[in-house]
């Protein structure tokens, strides 16, 4: 399989980590034009698991190094796969509420908000499982990413909105809090399924990334069953939506879904391909760094603080700086 063995490797695939997770919304934008998020999910999540086979009989079983992907699988202890199971179920209820913060809130807020605490509980609970790294850095970085979200905060609750528009933001707002305290815990049950200490030749019962990330993929896709049944049946806003929709999509604006499925799942498996060499704390601090590329879309292409006085412009400027400020440091931290 194939194997990060250098440390600017992983951070750059943590970069890529970093993109994809900042970007996937970008696809329910779209698809939101003509298509409820509640349908549109239902392709993401699909395009997770489809993303997850073909990389596991790709990357995952190419190279000398390490089990190839279907071994790996036949050899791996219950009680890791359970794990990685329970990874994919909490991922899919933290990113369900994300994805209706999203729908009710914007891009430039639910992401920053969600995902941002996101990155600061979830890496203390990844680095007192596996330290890794320099903490007097790590924390520090992760210290002004939580500034930067504040600011993000404050300036999204100078957007002048209706009375509607407005309760509909509050809304998705304790969606997106709700969604990051969840959000913090679903990596470590996957990291905790691997040998993060040995990729090469990884401990008996312990899975590689590759197939620990496909039973993630299927454990999204088993609780979606459930999860996106109830939301299709009680939304959190609008009338209710059926099956029978879903079907009689057409095949662009399912295409729209399995994409940003796609692009999320790039980001994930490389994040933890990458951990291996960075470490799960580091790995993941730094691909929770996509709240300030959402954010960047949300800002500047799909113009949602359009209007906005120069206060809220401050603001935004002061997320940008201490998110790339602690991205900085998250990333020096690695390297001490």
């Amino acid at each position: 399989m194939f194997i990060v063995n250098s440390y600017s490797l992983a951070v750059l695939l943590c970069f890529i980590t970093m993109f994809c997770w900042g970007s996937w919304g970008n696809t329910q934008k779209l698809a939101a034009k003509t298509w409820r998020y509640e349908l549109f999910y239902w392709d993401y999540v699909i395009g997770i698991l489809l993303f997850s086979i073909l990389l596991g009989f790709s990357l995952g079983s190419i190279g000398e190094g390490g089990r190839s992907f279907i071994p790996d699988l036949k050899q791996a202890d219950s009680s890791n796969i359970g794990s990685a199971l329970l990874g994919g179920v909490v991922f899919n209820a933290a990113n369900i509420l994300l994805s209706a913060s999203v729908s009710l809130a914007g891009m430039a807020v639910a992401f920053p908000l969600g995902v941002g605490i996101a990155l600061v509980l979830g890496v203390f609970v990844n680095f007192f499982s596996a330290p890794k790294g320099d903490p007097v850095l790590l924390f520090t970085g992760v210290a002004l990413v939580m500034l930067a979200v504040i600011f993000n905060g404050l300036a999204a609750g100078k957007i002048k909105k209706d009375k509607e528009a407005s309760k509909s933001n509050k809304k998705g707002i304790w969606l997106a809090v709700l969604a990051g305290v969840l959000m913090a815990f679903f990596y470590r049950f996957v990291a905790a399924a691997m040998d993060m200490n040995n990729f090469e030749t990884p401990a008996v019962g312990m899975m590689t990334p590759y197939s620990a990330f496909f039973i993630f993929s299927v454990g999204i896709f088993i609780s979606n069953i459930v999860f996106n049944t109830l939301v299709m049946k009680k939304p959190f806003q609008g009338e209710p939506v059926t099956y029978k929709e879903y079907f009689n999509g057409n095949s662009k604006t399912h295409m729209v879904g399995l994409l940003g499925g796609l692009i999320w799942a790039l980001g994930t498996a490389m994040s933890y391909i990458a951990a291996g060499k960075a470490g799960a704390a580091i790995s993941y601090a730094l691909g929770q760094g996509a709240p300030m590329i959402a954010a960047f879309w949300g800002v500047f292409v799909w113009k949602e603080f359009k209007g906005s006085n120069k206060q809220t412009t401050i603001l935004l400027g002061l997320m940008f700086l201490f998110f790339i400020s602690g991205l900085a440091f998250i990333i020096i931290s690695g390297g001490n």
